[in-house]
């Protein structure tokens, strides 16, 4: 009885796979499977992988033998690895073996296995377009600092506010002594072009006599001015 449900079960997915399928033996052949993956490229073939299916004499009473192997013409994806995923594809689909014991069950595991393959594909894409969100929204986070200024309250204001009058007041300091400075410039260069006569009546220096030169201005005064001006 065994028997004959494997050859029925073989034709009916002859129908359904009939580029797909390759027979290998009377009870073993293989089945390409593609998978459907969002965005794949058009000219690009999509992946696949290969399932060999293998009746024991008391199928569908008892477990087929199944083995995944890497199909020639499987395409390429950075999300699906035939050899590296093999045990996960196989472990997925236990549970759907155990539930249809007794019953023609290929085109269910091979339904179970693409299914779990595209969403072991699609988890893996959506770990990257997480990763590759959280990367930009640091930078993004990182950039908004830059525009962020200290949150205003009563503590941060007076603080703001000491220290600005402290800025106010050593610029005022500092201006004050500039000025200074300048007037005592301002002294020195006007008192050099001063005659003698001149800087006595401004009372710069002691009484010129008379008979003085009034061009000549006393080099000793001079001297003490330009000092005093430094």
């Amino acid at each position: 009885m065994g028997r004959e449900e494997q050859v029925e079960e073989r034709e009916v997915l002859d129908s359904i796979f009939p580029e797909e399928i390759t027979d290998v033996s009377e009870t073993e052949y293989r089945i390409s499977i593609a998978l459907d993956i969002p965005n794949h490229p058009e000219d690009e073939e999509p992946p696949k992988f290969l399932l060999s299916v293998r009746y024991p004499d008391e199928y569908p009473d008892v477990a087929p033998g199944l083995e995944i192997m890497a199909a020639p013409d499987g395409g390429a994806t950075e999300f699906f690895d035939t050899g590296d995923d093999r045990e996960h594809l196989l472990a997925s689909v236990e549970e759907t073996i155990q539930e249809n014991i007794g019953m023609a069950m290929i085109f269910t595991i091979v339904s179970a296995l693409k299914d779990a393959a595209e969403q072991l594909v699609q988890e893996r894409k959506d770990a990257v377009a997480r990763a590759e969100q959280e990367r930009r929204d640091a930078a993004e986070r990182e950039e908004n600092k830059k525009f962020q200024g200290t949150p205003v309250n009563p503590e941060t204001f007076l603080k703001w506010r000491e220290g600005f009058l402290k800025e106010m007041e050593e610029r005022r300091a500092r201006e004050e002594e500039e000025r200074l400075a300048e007037l005592k410039k301002a002294k020195v260069k006007e008192a050099v072009k001063l005659t003698g006569r001149q800087l006595w009546e401004r009372g710069l220096v002691g009484k010129v006599d008379e008979g003085d030169d009034d061009d000549d201005a006393p080099v000793e005064e001079m001297d003490k001015l330009a000092v005093e001006a430094a």
